[in-house]
């Protein structure tokens, strides 16, 4: 016998609860990315266009500390000579190559120095020397780099092994701002440097209660679409049993004898 749920009727029915539970799924799916997904508002420290580039001494004073939420991936300029006897490496492995992040003072008319990482290069590679005279960089602003996480490595003479004033401070004879700056582009004295952009602002991730909330409701439109769907099916089901069982009994009195009275 021909299943009820297999009317037009039904075939109808069964049509409209898949397509409310196909909706109810996108809207919880959606919901639930956008109540965890990053908040583009609350994104720390984005990297400024160079444009507006200020002066390194209108953000720090040299031996002060540098907030990274403050300042760092801030645009800044400076000017002052390279101390080109003081360039050190600093061992960085890049996609499995072993290289050296070039840095070296930039000491300013007053004596204290911006520590300036000019590029990358490749370990054995000869690294030019750094233009002589007085000269404006300009380029991002980034926290010292800190000792967790950093692996311990024996560091050879004119090497150290994170860029940070509390190691520069016994390298170099000057007053340190914190932090270093990391130019843009390649060297303007060569080409063989490769240079180190600024890092991916990190994003905070905040949770949208409200759009959790419309996760949740979503979540219960869809369950309580395919519940009510199911009810309906086994009364159906049960309806029709019930008619069988009656016709069947029907069936059976009309073929019973009649009894004579006595």
């Amino acid at each position: 016998m021909r299943s009820p749920l297999l009317s037009p009727r039904w075939l109808g029915i069964h049509l409209v609860a898949l397509l409310v539970v196909l909706v109810c799924a996108t809207g919880t799916s959606w919901q639930f990315v956008r109540a965890f997904e990053p908040d583009r508002e609350v994104i720390t420290n984005p990297v400024e266009d160079l444009a507006s580039a200020r002066p390194v001494e209108d953000l720090l004073e040299p031996g002060a500390y540098m907030h990274p939420d403050s300042f760092a991936n801030q645009a800044v300029e400076a000017t002052g000579r390279y101390d080109t006897a003081e360039q050190l490496l600093v061992p960085r492995v890049v996609d499995g190559v072993l290289g050296h992040d070039v840095i070296l003072p930039l000491v300013t008319a007053d004596g204290s120095a911006v520590t300036v990482n000019r590029g990358w290069a490749e370990e054995g590679q000869d690294v030019p020397e750094a233009p002589g005279g007085e000269v404006t960089v300009t380029g991002w602003l980034l926290p010292p780099v800190g000792a967790e996480g950093v692996v311990p490595v024996e560091v050879s003479e004119g090497q150290v092994e994170r860029i940070a004033a509390s190691v520069l401070v016994q390298e170099w004879d000057h007053p340190l701002y914190e932090g270093y700056v990391t130019l843009p582009g390649q060297d303007p004295a060569t080409d063989s440097l490769v240079p180190v952009p600024p890092p991916e602002p990190p994003t905070e991730v905040e949770v949208n209660w409200r759009s959790l909330s419309y996760t949740v409701q979503w979540a219960m439109f869809g369950v309580s679409a395919v519940v009510f769907w199911i009810i309906l099916m086994r009364r159906e089901l049960a309806e029709a049993r019930s008619r069988r069982e009656r016709a069947s009994d029907g069936e059976e009195q009309e073929g019973q004898p009649a009894v004579a009275g006595s």
